[in-house]
């Protein structure tokens, strides 16, 4: 399921598109980062709240980027709460993709949410295909950031 009410045409498109094009018969997983500000995805198998994390919106300098910037993502790695939720999040999804793959899953959405969908979520985004991309197959979603 996927809900249209709050992407554009071309989000979807795309989302569809991605979809369609991941492998069959084995786990895809779908890492999606999104704001509060605009609701949880109404697809999520597990939604991840990061709010609580350092924000780089009130740092100056970082409040124009977003996650996927190299500024950013120092920042991000320099906050040992970051480093723990990410190890988290990865011990996390590494104890269960393993049973989802076996119960015949073809796809599990992992929402991590922030409050702008801009700079905390999108790393963590970031990092978490970095790590599970080399053994899944993964696909990336930036809600806010692709709605552009």
């Amino acid at each position: 399921m996927v809900d249209t009410s709050i992407i554009r045409a071309s989000q979807l498109q795309a989302y569809v598109k991605a979809l369609v094009q991941a492998p069959t018969g084995q786990l895809t997983l779908v890492f999606e980062s999104f704001s509060y500000k605009r609701g949880i995805p109404a697809d999520a198998d597990f939604v991840f709240d990061v709010r609580m994390l350092p924000n780089p919106h009130y740092e100056p300098a970082l409040r124009h980027l977003d996650g996927r910037d190299a500024p950013v993502a120092d920042f991000m790695r320099q906050q040992p709460g970051a480093l723990a939720m990410l190890e988290q999040i990865r011990g996390f999804l590494g104890h269960w993709l393993t049973p989802l793959a076996q119960d015949h899953r073809s796809y599990v959405t992992v929402a991590v949410g922030c409050t702008g969908g801009q700079h905390r979520s999108v790393f963590l985004v970031e990092e978490l295909v970095r790590h599970f991309g080399a053994d899944w197959a993964t696909l990336k979603r930036h809600r806010e950031l692709d709605a552009g």
